[in-house]
């Protein structure tokens, strides 16, 4: 089951019920975001720019229903249109992993480009510096906190319904991650597994320290205040109030793409929590050689997620950074009889390979 991207802008003004929120500790909580943001800076090539191309799967998994959702947007000016005043390529994508329902992600989903983009405060510039990616950070973070408020004045979602949010943006040769809850984002450099975003999870210390300074508890059992199992999401405003430790804020990692860094990998904590970073990355690297297709990549990352019993929804995008034109397909030799299973070869394949 293959979730496309969304190709909705939508112009629509949410309901307000009587929870309201003020504007002014939104900019104060976005400006305050600036502070925590962990900036990865390499050398590169002042030459390479990522030629982008995606794919991206999903999967009910073993649940009832799928609360997942997820964007692929290759071309982000193709999306905005005349809104889009950018020097430089851009693209965007995001996962949404609902709970409580699929209303919450469903709604982020519909109302991305006005979320993100249109009610942020994006900056507009002709040139890309250090004040003007400051400044984008800034808006990212403004827009979790949008977002949040504006699944509070939606009426026709649940208090008790939320999702976490990852979100890539990525443009000319900078990728931007931002991150609330425990979606996780894995970048490909020469084959090494490089986590992009921090999982928040009642179980880290940082999270924890953090929750409890607020008068929040982690359980026995490793769930915030014995509700949640993130200690980051949007929405669930029955867990929120001024000080409370759940927090829609997310973390902010920004990054520097070079001719090293191969493919991004984004997926719900339905894939992290069956493999490793590293195991994603030798499948889809593997993938990429025999077919050099990346949505045939995400769809073979969920479907052997789905071999190791998971307990959740599945979605996975691969973006990768090169053109299909730029890479040496390998001829898949024929097989041999063996008596290994499906995890075992490809545990040995990724030794093999270095992975």
């Amino acid at each position: 089951m293959v979730a496309e991207a969304s190709e909705i802008l939508c112009d629509q003004s949410s309901s307000i019920c009587s929870l309201s929120i003020d504007l002014l500790s939104i900019t104060d909580s976005a400006v305050s975001c600036a502070t925590t943001i962990k900036t990865t800076l390499v050398e590169s090539s002042t030459k390479f720019t990522p030629s982008i191309r995606s794919g991206s799967h999903t999967d009910i998994g073993p649940r009832k229903s799928n609360e997942d959702e997820h964007i692929r947007i290759d071309d982000l000016s193709n999306q905005l249109g005349l809104l889009y005043r950018w020097p430089l390529p851009s693209s965007f994508y995001a996962v949404f992993d609902g709970h409580g329902g699929s209303e919450a992600a469903s709604y982020l989903k519909e109302h991305a480009m006005k979320l993100f983009f249109i009610d942020s405060d994006v900056p507009q510039t002709s040139d890309i510096d250090d004040f003007f990616l400051g400044a984008l950070e800034n808006s990212h973070c403004k827009a979790f906190l949008l977002a949040d408020k504006a699944l509070a004045d939606e009426c026709s979602i649940s208090e008790y319904c939320g999702t976490t949010a990852l979100t890539a943006l990525i443009l000319g040769k900078h990728l931007l991650i931002a991150n609330a809850g425990d979606c996780r984002a894995v970048l490909c450099r020469k084959g090494v597994a490089m986590q992009m975003s921090q999982d928040h999870r009642p179980i880290y210390l940082e999270e924890k320290a953090r929750v409890e300074a607020l008068g929040g508890f982690i359980d026995d059992l490793g769930y915030l205040n014995g509700e949640l199992a993130v200690t980051r999401a949007l929405g669930d405003w029955y867990m929120k109030s001024p000080t409370g430790p759940l927090t829609a804020e997310p973390d902010v990692t920004q990054t520097v793409l070079t001719e090293d860094d191969e493919f991004l990998i984004i997926g719900c904590d339905g894939i992290w929590d069956v493999m490793s970073n590293q195991e994603a990355v030798g499948i889809v690297r593997r993938q990429l050689r025999l077919h050099d297709d990346p949505n045939r990549c995400a769809r073979e990352l969920v479907n052997r997620a789905l071999r190791l019993d998971p307990n959740d929804n599945l979605t996975a995008i691969v973006v990768c950074f090169s053109s299909a034109s730029g890479r040496e397909v390998t001829r898949q030799r024929p097989r041999r009889c063996s008596n290994l299973t499906e995890e075992a070869r490809e545990r040995l394949q990724n030794l093999l390979e270095g992975n």
